[in-house]
């Protein structure tokens, strides 16, 4: 699975499952990381205490540190699952201005999701030349 940095991080230190959850419960979120969990952390009762402590320690550089960060959505969240409708949509040749009002994208995030996907717009418009 096509996990962001930080999610990638986490996966390879406490597994793609504890990654996930964390992502589903705290995504989109600022979240703060100790060097090492109390046992009623709420990292610890999520994913179990040796998997907080390995992601703890690696998200800390074992520096001895706290560190705050922005914790993505990751797959499982409402963009995700919005592009995820938008690139159907793009695929079955709807209008830009129908996408956007169906899914709350923008215009512009639309014309960016078809050129990253490599999707030619189809405008209607015969070629003059």
């Amino acid at each position: 699975m096509n996990l962001p940095p930080i999610l990638t991080e986490i996966a390879e230190v406490a597994g793609e499952d504890a990654a996930l959850t964390i992502a589903r419960v705290r995504g989109g979120t600022s979240i703060y990381i100790p060097p090492v969990p109390a046992n009623d952390h709420w990292l610890c009762r999520l994913i179990g205490r040796d998997e907080a402590k390995a992601v703890c320690a690696h998200l800390t550089r074992g520096q001895g540190r706290p560190r705050r960060l922005e914790l993505p959505l990751g797959p499982t969240g409402s963009a995700a699952s919005a592009r995820a409708q938008v690139d159907e949509l793009l695929g079955a040749d709807m209008s830009e201005r129908d996408i956007a009002l169906r899914t709350g994208y923008t215009i512009r995030g639309i014309r960016l999701r078809r050129k990253k996907l490599g999707i030619k717009r189809n405008d209607g418009q015969l070629s003059l030349f």
